[in-house]
């Protein structure tokens, strides 16, 4: 009975444990948090019985952790977000097993190094397959927790959000060892210290992006509209109202949030038109974003030939589409990836139930082809890369644009289900590591709030638009040249973590075989050979 209850406190404390890094994110933002975080997780783990007992905690422990992260998603997925949670939190058993591994019982210095390697390579695995759009996406990634702190924006463009994370989990392991482990604080120490001098060495000495003139964009923010019949309309004509008040503030580019637009301009002239007179007046192109079904086929009264174009397959597509004085330029991007459930399910043949629980997706959106780039007009050599919405959580799209010649990342969002929630604020703060990583500058811009614009290095520029807000800002956001090594060399710390852990798991293979290779049998001793004399 004793035995019984201590594992499910033991349970219950994996819960609790991986559930406490959720802290580190906005909205309370305790960035600090993140570097002590995970000690008591694995703290817990490496005093694990056995390693079925670590798997099992590391199991639970990762479930508290997606659960905590996404807790905001409940409204939205209700009892679905356990099975789920359940589900992604088996991604962290391999790091269970290498917390208990390498940092249980009394490690020596050899066994203590490998652990501030091959620990944090391990959790950067499980962020790895987590990152799977069907599993989530890349939403809560711990080195993603250090958006407002400038030297972790700094390690960023070298090697992205994953050198982040490894550094973080690497001084959580270091202060284990310190608490838990008396002959291992040598190590300990020059881990630590290690990694407060790669630091402090890329943030004093890497050169900062190189300054190339600044755009003057305007982020427009009608605020929440109550749903209802005419609800569309109503929001797209608050943006127009706001947008108008923007006339002689020369502007060079207007955005609109997601979903800003709810009819096809291919198919409705009349909001197209209504744009482009916008656009006129206001002196500047807009972007806004559509959110409406689309046709198959080509639609006699297009008012631009190249969004009426033939498609693959008719549907609903959120789609960028940049208007001018004189309608939609032909310039329009829909959205590649697509939020599990809330616009798409998995297998909807055997999910298809989720609609009848949660606010899941009725009909599945459709994808686009392929990433684009949209020249500004007014502003010769100027080309910009719009994402939409989730597609913010991943690193390797915003690269692509930025590789491709996007001189400004915007990312078009709506996350007015989640007012309330810590939602807006997580999903802002995302622009701050994909602008550092890439050395771009991005614009968030979303209907309801947090809208915020940072700068090449990650930096804030003016303020964020909160979700109570209903305006238009301009800001003179900062453009610059060059490719951060990032942007070069991708993502080269997941390259080397891979590495690091299949060397690992090959020593420990040939250990193996070499344990149970048989020892060969002793030689028969031969009698000596008798004489005549016996």
């Amino acid at each position: 009975m004793v035995a019984k209850r201590i594992r499910y406190r033991r349970a219950a404390a994996a819960v609790a444990a991986g559930a406490l890094p959720c802290l580190a994110f906005p909205a309370p933002a305790l960035w600090w948090f993140a570097y002590v975080a995970l000690v008591p997780w694995m703290l817990l783990l490496r005093s694990a019985p056995s390693g079925r007992r670590a798997a099992l905690e590391g199991w639970l422990g990762g479930a508290g952790f997606i659960v905590a992260v996404h807790h905001w998603l409940l409204p939205s997925l209700h009892v679905f977000l356990l099975p789920l949670a359940a589900l992604v939190g088996v991604l962290w058993i391999p790091w269970a097993l290498l917390v208990r591994e390498f940092l249980g019982g009394a490690p020596d210095p050899g066994r203590a190094t490998a652990a501030l390697l091959l620990v944090p390579a391990g959790w950067l695995l499980s962020e790895l397959a987590r990152s799977w759009q069907g599993l989530g996406g890349p939403w809560g990634l711990l080195g993603a927790s250090q958006w407002q702190v400038p030297p972790a924006l700094r390690l960023a463009s070298v090697g992205g959000v994953w050198l982040v994370s490894l550094l973080v989990v690497a001084v959580n392991c270091g202060l284990v060892l310190l608490i838990a482990v008396p002959g291992a604080r040598v190590p300990a120490v020059a881990g630590v210290t290690g990694c407060v001098v790669l630091t402090g060495a890329v943030w004093l000495w890497l050169p900062r992006p190189e300054a190339s003139g600044a755009l003057r964009v305007a982020v427009v923010q009608p605020g929440l509209v109550a749903d209802g019949p005419d609800s569309t309309e109503q929001r797209f004509a608050a943006g127009e109202r706001l947008t108008r008040a923007l006339a002689g503030q020369r502007v060079d580019l207007v955005v609109w949030g997601e979903s800003s637009v709810g009819g096809d301009l291919a198919a409705r002239p009349d909001l197209a038109g209504r744009l482009a007179a916008l656009s006129a007046e206001v002196g500047a192109p807009l972007l806004v974003n559509v959110d409406a079904r689309r046709p198959a086929g080509p639609v006699p009264a297009a008012p631009a030939p190249a969004l009426a174009a033939s498609l693959p397959e008719g549907g609903i597509y959120k789609s960028s589409v940049l208007v001018g004085p004189h309608g939609p330029t032909g310039d329009r991007y829909d959205k590649m990836r697509l939020v599990p459930f809330g616009e798409y399910i998995p297998a909807r043949s055997v999910l298809g139930w989720a609609t009848s629980v949660g606010k899941a997706a009725g009909e599945d959106r459709r994808r686009g082809a392929e990433p684009v780039l949209m020249n500004l007009p007014g502003r010769p050599g100027v080309r910009i890369g719009p994402l939409v919405c989730f597609e913010s959580a991943f690193p390797d799209m915003s690269r692509r644009l930025t590789r491709d010649g996007a001189a400004l990342l915007i990312a078009q969002s709506a996350t007015s289900s989640f007012q309330r929630s810590w939602a807006p604020a997580q999903h802002a703060s995302l622009a701050a590591l994909r602008a550092a990583e890439d050395g771009r500058p991005m614009v968030h811009a979303t209907l309801t709030g947090i809208s915020a614009v940072y700068g090449p290095s990650g930096e804030r520029i003016g303020p964020a638009l909160p979700t109570s807000a209903r305006t238009a800002q301009v800001y003179e956001v900062p453009l610059a040249r060059g490719l951060t090594y990032y942007v070069r060399f991708g993502d080269w710390p997941v390259g080397a973590c891979l590495a690091l852990l299949a060397a690992y798991c090959a020593a420990e293979g040939a250990r193996s075989l070499g344990l149970r290779k048989p020892a060969p049998a002793p030689e028969p001793t031969t009698p000596p050979a008798r004489t005549a004399r016996g």
